[in-house]
Order: C-alpha cells, then structure tokens, then sequence
C-alpha cells in the first residue's frame, strides 16, 4: 500500500494558488482512476482506490501547509506503513514551469510543507517535484506561491495534471522513470517526425525584360548630316 501525500492549503481562497499543484494534482489522480470521494481523516482529507496493481490512500492535508506533518504522521501511522511509502507531491520553485522531477530521500531545501514532514516521519520518503518556475528574487517567493496561475500557465498545467494522471500507476508501482516519461508526454509531446512539408513548387523563372532596339551610330549619323550640310 502507498500513501500518496498532495501538498497545499485548504479553502477556496487558494484553491488556485501555485502552492496547491500538489492538491490539483491528486483531484486529478482521484476523478480520473475512480477513488472513493473525499472524506475527513487524519486532519485531511483522503480517497482511497488502486493504481494498477497498488492499493492507495490519498491525502490532502487540511492543516495548512507548515504543519502538513502532523496528518501524514497520523495517517503513516494508523495504516502501519513506513516512510519509504509514502509519496509527496509538491510545488518546486527550482524547477521550471512544468517540469516533473522523481526523489527519494534529501533535504527539505526550505519548503514548509516538506519541512513539517521531516519533523514527523523523517526524510526517507518519496518527492515528486512538481516545477513552478521562480518569480526571480527571494523578497517576491512568498506572494507568488501564495498567487493563483496565471492564464498564460492553464496550458501547461492542465498537461501536466494529465501527464501525473497518465503515470500515477507507475509512481505508485516505484516506477519513477516511466512515471516521469508519461508526464513528459503530455508536457512536451513527440513531434510527428514521419511527414515532410511537401516541397514548395520551384520558383518560375523571372520573364525577360524585351532587349531595347540597339541606337544607330552615331559616328555614321554625323558623317550623313556632314554631306547633307556641305551640298545644301
């Protein structure tokens, strides 16, 4: 069994807020692959289903995200797992808009919510890294994950819930390798490299300008009007 953990804060004020991508990303995972609806447990909110051959809870803490541990303590806990199955989905300001990056183990590299889960479980277990781009300063990092996306990131986004979605089977099985290539799919898929552009038709060559009549000489002009002159 794995315990697949979404990281945000609760309510609609920030439903939209980049710092939430870890509770989209599961609202993603539950409708698409058929889990139990929503219900209050262990501080959050949790569904329970399969990913392929793995059964899985799924949480959203409901504790505001410096204090995400105490639910995924209680809940690791209560269904007798260790850290090595639990998985944390998270927003990653290190990583570009998009971008998906598998983990196991580390730092907390200064982010709350993973911070408030290495007080309660440790540092052994599962990060999806899930890339929002850095806003360029470290005095503007708070209001920006703190910020709805922008309508210019829907996009990307949206691909990018469905690349999770498309590879949750495979996270859950430890497969984080395929995980990461369905996502990258749906990120940035193939171009079809099978079909040219049909040529373009060879230029028509340009028309001839007509050749100007060649004037008379005028050496043999002059001489005539010299004869002309002389016999008048």
């Amino acid at each position: 069994m794995k315990l697949i953990v979404g990281l945000g804060n609760p309510g609609t004020k920030y439903a939209a807020n980049r710092h939430n991508i870890g509770f989209m990303a599961l609202d993603r995972m539950a409708e698409d692959h058929g889990f139990t609806p929503w219900k209050s447990r262990f501080q959050s909110l949790t569904a329970e289903g399969r990913l392929g051959d793995t059964r899985v809870t799924l949480l959203k803490p409901q504790t505001f995200m410096n204090l995400s541990g105490q639910s995924v303590g209680e809940a690791m806990r209560y269904l007798k797992l260790t850290p090595a199955d639990v998985i944390v989905l998270h927003d990653e300001l290190d990583l570009a808009p998009g971008k998906c990056r598998v983990k196991q183990g580390g730092g907390h590299a200064g982010h709350n919510g993973l911070r408030s889960i290495h007080q309660h479980i440790g540092a052994d277990y599962g990060r999806v890294r899930l890339g929002i781009g850095h806003p360029g300063h470290k005095d503007r990092v708070a209001g920006y994950v703190l910020s709805d996306f922008a309508k210019a990131d829907q996009e990307w986004v949206d691909d990018l819930m469905r690349g999770i979605s498309d590879g949750a089977a495979a996270l859950a099985a430890g497969d984080g390798g395929r995980f990461q290539n369905a996502v990258a799919a749906r990120v940035n898929p193939a171009r079809n490299s099978g079909t040219e552009a049909p040529a373009k038709p060879a230029d028509a060559p340009a028309p001839r300008r007509p050749e100007r009549a060649a004037p008379a000489p005028t050496a043999f002009a002059d001489k005539l009007k010299s004869l002309t002159d002389r016999f008048k």
